[in-house]
C-alpha cells in the first residue's frame, strides 16, 4: 500500500513536522471505543490545552481560530466523501489507512463521485498530515482490524449541525450535510437516513 511518504500523495495533501508525540500519549490513554462504532469530537479541552494546539492554531493555520478534536473507533470502509472550504489536519495515534479523492473529479452535472477514483494511503503512527480542501475524505480505516485512533484539527465550527435544513436545495448546497462540511455518501452506508447526499457511485470500498 501506498502511505503519505510517498509522491503519490502530493496532490491530496502534506506531512507535517510538527511535535505529536503528548497528544498521541493523551489520545491512547484514553478508554477503548465501543467494537464496531465510529466516534467523533470536534473539540477536545484536553487536546487543546496542549503545546501542538498552539502550534496549530499560530502556525498551520496562520493565527485562525481552530477546533482540535479527533475521529476514532472501527471502520473498514469508505462508506462516504467529505470535503470543506479549507485544509484539514489528521494526526494518527495508531497506523491508520485514509481513502481519499480530488473534487474536482465530481460530476457537476448531477453531484456524483465514482468509487473508482479513490485512492488509499497509510498513515504510520505518529504522523500529521494536512489534507488540502480539494481532497475527499472520510473516517479513517483501522490497520489489520484494530481500532484506529485520529487527531483532527479544522477551522473553528466546522461540523457543527446545522440550523436549517438544505435537504431541498439545488447544486452544491444539498450536499451541505453540517457547518463547513460538504458530504457525498454511498447508498449502502445509511446515511440517507440523516438527510446525506446520496452520490457515490460503485463499490463501497473496504480494506
Amino acid at each position: 500500500m501506498k502511505t503519505v511518504m510517498d509522491k503519490e500523495f502530493h496532490i491530496y495533501g502534506r506531512v507535517l513536522d510538527v511535535d505529536t508525540q503528548d497528544f498521541v500519549k493523551a489520545i491512547n490513554a484514553h478508554p477503548v471505543t465501543a467494537q464496531g462504532e465510529v466516534v467523533y469530537e470536534p473539540s477536545v479541552a484536553e487536546f487543546e490545552q496542549l503545546p501542538l494546539y498552539q502550534t496549530m492554531e499560530n502556525v498551520v493555520y496562520g493565527r485562525m481560530p481552530v477546533e482540535f478534536g479527533h475521529c476514532s473507533g472501527w471502520n473498514n470502509k469508505l462508506n462516504a466523501l467529505e470535503y470543506h472550504r479549507s485544509s484539514e489536519i489528521d494526526i494518527a495515534a495508531t497506523d491508520l489507512v485514509l481513502m481519499v479523492g480530488l473534487q474536482q473529479d465530481i460530476d457537476l452535472n448531477d453531484y456524483t463521485y465514482d468509487t473508482e477514483n479513490v485512492e488509499c494511503f497509510l498513515v504510520p503512527a505518529g504522523t500529521a498530515v494536512e489534507l488540502y480542501a480539494t481532497t475527499l475524505h472520510f473516517a479513517p480505516c483501522g490497520v489489520d482490524g484494530k481500532e484506529f485512533r485520529c487527531g483532527v484539527v479544522l477551522p473553528r465550527h466546522t461540523n457543527e449541525e446545522l440550523t436549517e435544513d438544505t435537504t431541498k436545495a439545488q447544486g452544491e448546497e444539498r450536499l451541505l450535510f453540517a457547518e463547513n462540511k460538504w458530504l457525498i455518501a454511498h447508498e449502502e452506508s445509511g446515511l440517507d437516513k440523516s438527510g446525506a447526499w446520496i452520490g457515490l457511485k460503485g463499490e463501497n470500498l473496504s480494506l
